[in-house]
């Protein structure tokens, strides 16, 4: 192997980094009102690779993500979480060239815009 052939060096995708792209791809799909806070019960098994609304994992440089987002009042939901499927995963594809195992998506509640008085 000549010197110009060689590889040149390791990079390596901080978790944080994977975090960052799946909540502003999620939050920029329309219908997302925000992210949401993961179930007590999830946070307690899931500890590591966690942000509010989402739990990344990485197994065999394959990517698995958990997003728990509510939603926006009269949308099509079923609609909106395969737009954040396919959006989050085109994304770190795209954006740091891992392979995406899967997106769950879970919808915590439904914005309703109704304020308590």
């Amino acid at each position: 192997m000549t010197e110009n052939s060689r590889p040149p060096g390791k990079t390596t995708i901080a978790p944080e980094v994977l975090t960052s792209i799946a909540r502003l791809t999620a939050l920029g799909v329309p219908g997302v009102n925000r992210l949401a806070t993961i179930p007590s019960e999830v946070e307690r098994f899931f500890s590591r690779g966690m942000s509010e609304g989402i739990k990344i994992a990485v197994e065999n440089d394959c990517v698995y993500i958990d997003l728990y987002v509510v939603l926006n009042r009269d949308v099509k939901v079923r609609e909106v979480c395969r737009a954040i499927q396919q959006q989050v995963t085109r994304a770190v594809s795209e954006l740091v060239g891992m392979e995406v195992g899967r997106v769950n998506v879970h919808v915590e509640d439904i914005e309703t815009g109704i304020t308590a008085s």
